[in-house]
């Protein structure tokens, strides 16, 4: 990975993060109706959550990954 890709990845989090605020905020100023929002929002933050620690866990995917996708 160059250093441009980093810099563009890292660019690309902190704007997601902003986005991922500003959405929790907006939910929490309509606030009756952003519960709703929110349950969801939480949802899916714990499936990704969940999703990426089974990834990590994975010795599986690790060894193809390295050892069979050349």
């Amino acid at each position: 990975m160059d250093n441009y890709e980093k810099w563009a990845y890292s660019f690309l989090g902190v704007i997601a993060v902003l986005y991922l605020l500003a959405m929790i905020f907006g939910m929490i100023a309509a606030f009756p109706f952003g519960l709703i929002g929110l349950f969801v929002l939480a949802g899916v933050g714990i499936l990704f959550v969940k999703v990426l620690k089974e990834r990590l866990e994975n010795k599986e995917d690790d060894y193809y990954s390295k050892e069979i996708e050349k």
